[in-house]
């Protein structure tokens, strides 16, 4: 896990700081009184979620990032933000992807206080997969808007729960598989939340090779690799089929997802590990869940309850 903190009153070393956070931008202030900026960073892997607060109007116009770029808006207004063929405003509640990675970007922040989410655009191929067979073509974002309010409200609290559960604790960020969940997690919800050029729907092909051999590769492949970071994308490569041909493979013969089967292996591997384990030596239910990928301590329990029918702490301690 990677953290940094910047305060600063210098609008040339903001520029500095910011040119090499982001990528390559010019800024400058609106307002002659004042032009200090605050900025806290934490990521994760090929996440990483940014805190800024300035208090003074600056214009800005960026290069192109390389990577999906997320802005969620607290306080104050973002003006005249433009990219190609896109001029919009934000502001308080908003929550928008600022341009495709490839494209440059412009406009003015008027004294806000704002939330900035990177990611590698590589993220949404492998959760979603498109059409090109078990090489899937790269996946885009077709608009930069929420399709629907609780679309962006629910990618608003997704990041939240990343920054509280994942980004808040060192120790649980630095878990492999904690970043690898948390990243897919993410990607999801801004596949839910934004138009892009993935389909859900299989081809007549794809579900042909949506067959019980396929699926028993890709349970074999799952079962042998949970201790290390999956995705959809590398569990269809080894089951030989595209990804939409593995998402309907799991839908159609178990009722589930592979994320899912995924989830449940991990959680037979976390249980085995609680039984065996020793409090006395130090093991917690914390350690023991973040090392299987599951940073939200309430929310494993819960899993746990339904699959064991008793507390996790409970079986750490009774064995």
């Amino acid at each position: 896990m990677e953290t940094l903190t910047f305060d600063s009153d210098d609008l040339d070393r903001t520029e500095d700081f910011l040119s090499h956070a982001y990528a390559k931008m010019r800024i400058g202030s609106g307002t002659s009184d004042s032009s200090r900026a605050r900025i806290h960073r934490s990521a994760i892997d090929s996440v990483s979620v940014d805190e800024l607060d300035l208090d003074f109007d600056m214009s800005y116009a960026v290069t192109p990032l390389g990577r999906i770029c997320l802005c969620v808006v607290h306080e104050g207004t973002i003006e005249d933000h433009l990219y190609q063929g896109v001029s919009d405003s934000f502001g308080p509640g908003d929550v928008v992807s600022f341009a495709p990675p490839e494209l440059s970007y412009a406009g003015r922040i008027q004294a806000a206080r704002y939330n900035i989410t990177m990611l590698d655009p590589e993220l949404l191929t492998q959760v979603a997969g498109a059409t090109g067979g078990r090489h899937p073509e790269p996946v885009r974002l077709t608009g930069h808007r929420p399709h629907t309010p609780a679309a962006g409200d629910r990618l608003r609290s997704t990041i939240r729960y990343v920054q509280d559960h994942v980004l808040s604790d060192p120790a649980v960020a630095d878990q492999p598989l904690v970043a690898s969940t948390a990243a897919q997690h993410l990607a999801a919800t801004v596949l839910a939340t934004f138009p892009h050029t993935a389909s859900a729907d299989s081809t007549g092909s794809e579900r042909q090779d949506a067959h019980p051999a396929a699926l028993r590769r890709a349970l074999a492949y799952i079962d042998d690799h949970a201790d290390r970071p999956l995705t959809v994308a590398q569990i269809a490569e080894a089951a030989h089929i595209s990804v939409r041909a593995l998402q309907y493979a799991f839908r159609r013969h178990l009722d589930s997802t592979p994320l899912a089967y995924v989830r449940q292996a991990r959680l037979s591997h976390a249980h085995d590990e609680l039984a065996a384990a020793d409090p006395a030596t130090g093991a917690t239910v914390t350690d023991i869940a973040a090392r299987w990928g599951f940073y939200h301590p309430g929310r494993f329990a819960t899993l746990y309850r339904h699959s064991y029918d008793r507390s996790p702490r409970r079986t750490l301690h009774d064995g």
